[in-house]
């Protein structure tokens, strides 16, 4: 299952509306079948698995990261009923799906078919690595990720507005992975006029997945943060600044994920990280963010907070 998950990590960003579902198949000891939801959403994880295996899927156990789906689409076959055609004899699921056109029925219909189903396994790890696809079903809006690169008291330019580059190149080459993995980014007016962010993808190979470009503005389509919930096809979206659209995303509730790069320098009377976040009493700010990465990226530290 932790293969699995980690080949639905291969088309995060790219899957919505549909989720990033990892599928492996095993028989005798050794995998026979990988798949992962493709770019748009089709094939399935588990179509592109059983069509690798071919004949062998016979008796094989299927890790799959989601309840496989049960609903017919003019796009391709229900997977339980390409599970069931195969004639697989196990498959153990991570996450039981939330769409209510398979949430249980997929489970049902393999069980029915006299096929071993077994769920649970790596159930937060799937949670996580598809928190895009449950956030919408769940809240009606992307799951959201604010980035925030820092010097180590808390700025993010110098008072004149200088800030290339607060970090060093490895901790800069993570930020555009992770710009990779979402379907859209997201800056205030002023960075947007002041700074003129190019927002791509500069790693070599993966320049075609950059994510598409928005302006938190009066005048735009994303006039204040809750309209994040109008975007079509964004389950994952980055926030990359400034300080007054980062505070006014976390004034709303609506920063699911937190990516504090910080580099070893100090500038003193710059421009802080954040603007105000309505806080009135320092009780207040504790308990809401958990620990869940931290490394170092040459000179610079990464550290990952997931909302609680």
């Amino acid at each position: 299952m932790a293969a699995a998950l980690a080949l639905s990590e291969r088309s995060r960003g790219r899957t919505a509306p549909n989720p990033n579902v990892g599928c492996i198949l095993v028989r005798d000891g050794r995998v026979i079948g990988r798949g992962w939801t493709q770019p748009g959403g089709r094939p399935h994880a588990e179509a592109m698995a059983l069509a690798q295996a071919g004949e062998k899927s016979r008796g094989a156990t299927c890790y799959v990261t989601l309840e496989p789906c049960a609903h017919v689409s003019p796009r391709g076959p229900a997977c339980a009923d390409l599970l069931v055609a195969a004639e697989v004899a196990r498959v153990v699921v991570a996450l039981r799906d939330p769409d209510a056109r398979t949430d249980g029925q997929g489970i049902a219909r393999l069980r029915d078919a006299g096929i071993r189903v077994e769920t649970g396994l790596l159930e937060a790890e799937a949670r996580r690595a598809m928190a895009g696809f449950l956030t919408r079903h769940a809240k009606r809006r992307p799951f959201v990720t604010l980035k925030l690169a820092t010097s180590l008291d808390g700025r993010i330019a110098l008072a004149s507005g200088e800030s290339r580059w607060i970090t060093g190149p490895q901790a800069r080459a993570h930020a555009h992975l992770e710009r990779a993995r979402h379907e859209a980014i997201l800056v205030g007016r002023r960075t947007w006029e002041i700074n003129s962010p190019r927002l791509d993808v500069r790693l070599a190979g993966l320049e075609a997945r950059a994510p598409r470009m928005l302006v938190l503005s009066s005048t735009g389509a994303i006039k204040s943060p809750a309209d994040i919930a109008t975007l079509v096809g964004v389950d994952h979206l980055l926030v990359e600044g400034g300080a007054e659209t980062a505070a006014a995303f976390l004034c709303h509730g609506l920063v699911d994920r937190l990516l504090l790069y910080r580099a070893p320098i100090l500038i003193g009377a710059g421009k802080p990280a954040l603007g105000d976040i309505g806080l009135a009493r320092l009780g207040d700010a504790h308990h809401h963010w958990q620990l869940r990465d931290a490394r170092q990226l040459g000179s610079d530290r990464l550290e990952v907070y997931a909302s609680t």
